[in-house]
């Protein structure tokens, strides 16, 4: 199978998991892309009465063309279920996210569901995170000066790597839709995540950072073999 059909498989399994009446938070990314796009089906077939929130502009728009209704948190600030891809699953479901620099307003909607699940491909699945360079919203003012306390977090957690500011293609560097820029931090290996997790919490000018720390239930992984789920 292609990494396309497993992202679909990932995807229609985690739809079991959406019951009509349901307020539920959408991911961003390819694998969230395809589930949005077959919970409009089901929606379609079945008349499911969902309320939902997207975790990105690119979200709010696809969702919007495919007739998904909408809210927003400062409407319906409890949801009961959050559905989203991830750039590195651990076994502990300790995950790297924010490859579609959306790990900000992603993180705000997963921690304000009942229940969050993550769906992906086989390829994401990791014994340690930290190969994907792990993603750290900054605010542009002072950014040498947060870069250098990032680097004094880093290290303190035993961590090291270089930190890389995120471009566009045409070169200017890449803005978030808080207006923010990223720093992609290619560490390589992330011996104790929550450990790094905690000492980048305390670094002024740092936005939020991509690793989400026990947020997610069960990971739902497509692979060559089938589903595989994995849960706590």
């Amino acid at each position: 199978m292609t990494l396309d059909e497993l992202k679909r498989e990932a995807a229609a399994e985690a739809l079991k998991f959406v019951e009509s009446g349901m307020r539920l938070g959408l991911g961003t990314g390819s694998t969230a892309k395809i589930f949005v796009d077959l919970l409009a089906d089901r929606m379609n077939r079945e008349n499911l009465q969902l309320l939902c929130v997207p975790t990105s502009e690119a979200t709010r728009l696809q969702a919007q063309s495919v007739g998904i209704p909408l809210t927003t948190l400062d409407e319906t600030p409890e949801l009961d279920l959050a559905i989203d891809g991830a750039d590195e699953i651990d076994p502990k479901l300790n995950l790297i996210k924010g490859g579609g620099a959306a790990h900000l307003r992603e993180k705000i909607v997963e921690m304000a569901a009942k229940r969050f699940i993550v769906i992906a491909d086989e390829t994401k699945w990791v014994a340690n995170l930290g190969k994907f360079p792990l993603p750290l919203e900054c605010a542009l003012f002072g950014l040498e000066a947060t870069r250098r306390q990032l680097e004094r977090a880093i290290s303190s957690a035993g961590c090291s790597g270089e930190l890389v500011l995120r471009l566009k293609a045409s070169g200017e560097p890449l803005l978030t839709d808080g207006g923010n820029v990223i720093l992609d931090a290619k560490l390589g290996l992330i011996p104790d995540p929550a450990q790094l997790a905690t000492a980048l919490d305390h670094v002024t000018g740092l936005v939020e950072h991509g690793l989400f720390i026990g947020m997610a239930e069960r990971a739902i992984l497509a692979t060559s073999s089938g589903i595989r789920t994995v849960t706590l």
